[in-house]
């Protein structure tokens, strides 16, 4: 096995957080502080904690504790994409591209969840 840059989940949830971001740039001033800096940290945390459960990887209960933060922090982007779409910040489309985004990536913490042995846990 590679490094973590090899995960289809580390490559897929940086790309998010990347689109994200560059979305995020046309958000208004006053949000800054709340929508546009939480949506940035939790889309981030996505990429951050798939680094954090890899390298604990040795330790199987470790890893699905790491990936059930991935997660977490998935759902969480999600909830504050459709914040986002509600307040007009986003388009319907650019909403359901992200989210559908997110959405698979949801399904590979699940897939790694489920089967930490591929991953070199235990």
């Amino acid at each position: 096995m590679g490094t973590y840059k090899d995960l289809l989940l580390y490559k897929k949830s940086f790309a998010l957080a990347m689109e994200i971001y560059g979305v995020t740039k046309q958000f208004p001033k006053e949000e800054i502080y709340s929508l546009t800096d939480q949506i940035r940290r939790s889309s981030r945390s996505v990429n951050i904690c798939t680094i954090e459960a890899y390298r604990k990887r040795a330790y199987p209960n470790h890893f699905i504790s790491k990936l059930t933060d991935v997660d977490m922090e998935n759902s969480e982007t999600q909830g504050r994409l459709e914040f986002s779409k509600e307040c007009n910040y986003i388009t319907i489309e650019v909403c359901n591209k992200l989210y559908a985004q997110s959405d698979e990536i949801g399904r590979i913490v699940q897939y790694m969840i489920n089967n930490p042995g591929k991953f070199g846990a235990g």
